[in-house]
């Protein structure tokens, strides 16, 4: 059997969590259940993060390359529109023999000569224009258009986003893969005492976890608002929120949303613990009275999906792609709707339970393995179709 080599580029944790979580994730997965079918190799820059890199290193049988046409240049993505060829990147990967690529929130331009998948996690911008400036609307789409018209196999993380991408780009056809992500964690994630990190951020023993980015669409205002009418009524609530504070399309949101929560006075009740390592992020999940996703929109969602691994309780926006992933295992409410937000919070806080610190549930590697499989069957279907095409 040929082992065919998939080029990624580096997503960086700090700019893109989820993103980052997702290779992690999937090359974990691809040498556990798919070894010998798929290479991954790391295109990293020379400017990106060395710990983030080497977290990619450290997962067996992922070859990790540093490089400087893979830092971030606004007139690399202009030479390759104007020539159709990121020239510097394709000979890197003619260099490192890379026979499939795997776009990530790249262009490497028309006249490629490998075939390409092109990620595209969800189409917010087109669901949800008003969260974007034109110029940024008009980037994110005439980046997909470019995908689209030269012949990339689309990569889709639900059913959900291949919906609206086939409303939107019909004349795709059967150029799209449904890739639904899972997560397993690896053991050293796991090494840190749950206690023990609840009690260096100065927890108490009850907490609701939200793990997001501070962007708008991420919605932590409505988490705000539950906060207050809990408030009100004398329910005491805690949630913790990490997660990068950097939103380039919106600077000020973050300070704004913490100026808002000094001045109801719910400084105790919303903590923002900052950008945590990850194995901290799955010691608070582990112990947790439950995750909150409040998101408006969601290609996949990354916290969604490591919650479910642990079996930590869900309280979810009700949007499609959440009822996808989650179904009738998690407490919904409207994404502008806090009072019900409020409802979730209060009852899942006052429930009777044990207090306990979650472990990976059995069973998990049936999904993980569908997660490699999937994707280990879009790489070799792309293979196909560009043979096909030449």
């Amino acid at each position: 059997m040929t082992v065919l080599r998939v080029g990624f580029t580096h997503i960086s944790r700090r700019l893109w969590a989820g993103g980052h979580n997702y290779q992690r994730n999937l090359f974990a997965a691809l040498n556990r259940h798919c070894p010998g079918q798929v290479a991954p190799v790391v295109f990293a820059g020379e400017q990106d993060d060395a710990k983030e890199v080497a977290a990619l290193s450290s997962v067996p049988r992922v070859e990790v390359v540093r490089s400087s046409a893979f830092d971030r240049s606004s007139l690399g993505i202009a030479v390759t529109l104007a020539t159709g060829l990121d020239g510097a990147a394709a000979a890197a990967f003619a260099g490192h023999r890379i026979d499939v690529v795997f776009e990530s929130a790249r262009f490497f331009g028309w006249r490629l000569s490998v075939p390409a998948l092109a990620w595209i996690p969800d189409l917010q911008h087109r669901r949800l224009p008003h969260m974007f400036s034109p110029a940024a609307r008009w980037r994110r789409e005439i980046g997909f258009r470019m995908q689209i018209a030269s012949r990339r196999h689309i990569v889709l993380s639900s059913e959900s986003a291949a919906g609206d991408c086939r409303s939107y780009y019909p004349d795709l056809a059967d150029r799209v893969s449904v890739v639904r992500f899972a997560s397993q964690p690896e053991p050293a994630l796991l090494a840190a005492d749950p206690g023990e990190i609840v009690t260096k951020y100065g927890l108490p023993q009850s907490y609701f976890y939200l793990p997001n980015q501070f962007y708008r669409h991420k919605n932590h205002q409505v988490v705000v608002d539950a906060l207050t009418i809990l408030q009100a009524r004398g329910v005491d609530v805690v949630v913790a929120a990490s997660g990068s504070k950097d939103d380039p399309r919106e600077p000020g949101l973050f300070d704004a949303l913490m100026e808002d929560v000094r001045q109801r006075g719910l400084a105790e009740n919303f903590r923002y613990l900052g950008m945590i390592p990850l194995d901290h992020v799955y010691a608070l999940l582990r112990a947790a009275n439950g995750l909150i996703n409040p998101s408006r929109f969601e290609g996949w969602s990354t916290t969604v999906e490591e919650a479910k691994s642990f079996g930590v309780p869900l309280i979810l926006s009700d949007i499609p792609v959440h009822r996808e992933q989650a179904g009738a295992d998690a407490r919904y409410f409207g994404v502008d709707d806090a009072e019900a937000l409020a409802g979730c919070l209060a009852a899942v806080a006052q429930s009777p339970g044990p207090s306990i610190v979650r472990n990976l549930l059995p069973g998990l590697d049936k999904r993980v393995a569908a997660f490699a499989g999937d994707f280990v069957a879009a790489v070799e279907k792309c293979v196909d179709q560009f043979v096909r095409r030449s």
